[in-house]
């Protein structure tokens, strides 16, 4: 069973702790300069609450990850902590949804600033998590290339941007009756890579500083 997070939302429709993803999701979709991050903890996220967006990076407050020790208005834009600042709203987001691991996959690519849908892909009949984001980055990779834009493109899977990388996946995922929907698609993509060039950037979305990816499916 998936561990219960608690969501803060200091700039918002309606700033406040929420306990499901889909509640965060709802407040900050379409707000410009939306600032939210995940927590463990109830009580933890009652806290960074209360200390306010800047006051919670300059605390690094309930495993967030920041410094510790520094008083809450040692804060500022220039802290090595990441901030929303640093997010390039001007992109795309990918992230998958699986029901098992393996099981079925889709994935969907959205527009980091409002999130709104892009482009949704599946559910595919069988397939993994990381195979699910590499299709998606290569997804959003062809469209931009397609449209002439220079967008970044944000994901959360590390493995799956190394596969885009080395232009090849890497995984134990059987080639069988029940797999030939997603390899056909992960050949496609593969074939894309090697025969593509584009200037796009591919970056980690940061989600212990931003919270979950814009794209996410809320099924943690």
């Amino acid at each position: 069973m998936a561990k219960q997070k608690y969501y803060v939302v200091w700039e918002g429709k309606q700033p406040g702790v929420y306990s499901t993803w889909a509640e965060c999701q709802a407040q900050t979709d379409h707000y410009t300069g939306a600032k939210y991050k995940s927590y463990e903890s109830k009580a933890a996220a009652d806290t960074a609450y209360k200390a306010g967006w800047k006051g919670n990076w300059g605390t690094g407050a309930a495993a967030s990850g920041g410094a510790k020790g520094k008083p809450a208005g040692s804060w500022s834009r220039s802290a090595s902590v990441p901030t929303s600042a640093e997010i390039d709203y001007d992109s795309i987001s990918v992230d998958v949804g699986t029901r098992g691991n393996p099981g079925p996959v889709e994935y969907k690519g959205v527009d980091t600033q409002t999130g709104d849908v892009i482009f949704s892909c599946g559910p595919i009949k069988r397939g993994t998590n990381n195979l699910g984001e590499f299709l998606a980055i290569v997804h959003a990779l062809a469209l931009l290339k397609k449209e002439g834009s220079s967008k970044t493109v944000y994901s959360d899977s590390v493995n799956a941007m190394k596969w885009v990388k080395q232009k090849k996946v890497a995984t134990t995922l059987a080639r069988d009756a029940s797999t030939e929907e997603i390899w056909t698609l992960i050949d496609r993509a593969e074939h894309w890579l090697r025969t593509n060039t584009y200037d796009n950037k591919v970056l980690k979305w940061q989600t212990k500083e931003w919270g979950e990816i814009k794209a996410d499916y809320g099924r943690k």
